[in-house]
């Protein structure tokens, strides 16, 4: 008998706060980007940048519930204090939200950042 039990989705946060998610740029050959624009892309991209990083943002982003507690996705290949470090950095680069539920922190990619660095890389047709 398995004592798991599914927990409802909370809704993406809509404050100002730290957690609120803003779309990044527009895409790269729409026009050159502004120094803020550029600053939030490279944010975006030194924080994928490191490979434990982009495996813990890909398991928490293809977890089937859509969110990752910290329990789920530390098997990565480094000690559980660095798997907090690099969490913390992605939340830090907008990347991911948390929220703590008793002792486990549970970490989502909130929809608007994939769909902000899917557009950053789009390339726009241009008009002939």
């Amino acid at each position: 008998m398995s004592n798991t039990k599914v927990l409802p989705l909370l809704e993406p946060e809509t404050s100002d706060g730290p957690e609120a998610v803003a779309p990044c740029c527009p895409p790269l050959t729409e026009r050159p980007f502004t120094a803020e624009e550029a600053e939030t892309a490279a944010r975006m991209f030194k924080a994928l940048g490191d490979p434990v990083r982009l495996r813990l943002f890909s398991a928490v982003a293809s977890h089937e519930s859509g969110e990752a507690c910290v329990c789920d996705i530390s098997d990565v290949g480094v000690s559980q204090p660095t798997v907090s470090h690099h969490l913390k950095k992605l939340k830090e680069a907008g990347l991911l939200t948390s929220e703590r539920r008793g002792t486990w922190v549970y970490y989502r990619v909130e929809p608007s950042v994939l769909t902000a660095m899917g557009k950053l890389l789009t390339v726009v047709p241009t008009a002939a």
